[in-house]
């Protein structure tokens, strides 16, 4: 069997260390192993690494969007390998140009052969994938401006409109206008957004807060 030239990025040490003991078994070459995608960028320089594997979260603060779409322009494919709990985050990934999601939650051998088909350029249908796929096919997009976006993050987050204004440098009217606009946004799409905890959960939805916050 061909090898195939693989690294990993994950802020657990423990995760690229078992990672790294199981290439050998598995038919790959280690080609680069980091905790953020910088470093790991560095190290695979050169190297023709032909696919990596990456978290949807990393303790820099990174989006996981611009983690997938920095690692594609460099050339590998991208695979995520999480647990999968962040709904939001899973469908940026995808749509940022990662190939399929592998639980953390299955063996080494299904994250492996995903790796294989990853570098043959296959396409992989496992469930978790498709099942992210299908639903972002049904969400509905609320087209919020950079405005909007900014004051319901900092609002959803729990600050007061008073301390919303404040941030951002706004009169309190203004800061109670945008707001009313994403809730009537949200509201055209069916997506209710009536309370501040409604706001909450579709800031999460749409990736404006991330769950790390919960």
């Amino acid at each position: 069997m061909e090898r195939v030239r693989v690294a990993i990025v994950d802020d657990h040490e423990a995760v690229r260390l078992g990672f790294e003991g199981s290439c050998d078994s598995f038919g790959f070459d280690l080609a680069g192993s980091a905790g953020t995608v910088d470093e790991l960028l560095a190290q695979i320089q050169g190297k023709d690494c032909e696919v990596v594997v990456t978290d949807l979260s990393l303790d820099d603060g990174s989006l996981v969007a611009t983690n997938v779409e920095r690692l594609v322009d460099a050339g590998p494919a991208v695979l995520i390998f999480s647990i999968a709990d962040k709904p939001n985050l899973m469908r940026s990934a995808l749509r940022a140009g990662a190939i399929a999601i592998v639980p953390k939650s299955q063996p080494m051998a299904e994250l492996a052969e995903a790796i294989r088909l990853a570098a043959k350029g296959a396409i992989i249908n496992n469930s978790e994938t498709s099942a992210t796929i299908d639903a972002d096919k049904l969400f509905k997009d609320a087209n919020l401006s950079v405005r909007e976006r900014e004051v319901l993050s900092l609002y959803a987050s729990g600050m007061s409109l008073k301390q919303v204004a404040f941030q951002l440098e706004i009169k309190q009217s203004s800061a109670k206008e945008h707001i009313d606009r994403v809730r009537v946004k949200y509201a055209k799409l069916g997506r209710e957004a009536a309370t501040k905890v409604d706001l909450f959960k579709r800031a999460l939805e749409d990736g404006i807060l991330s769950g790390d916050m919960l």
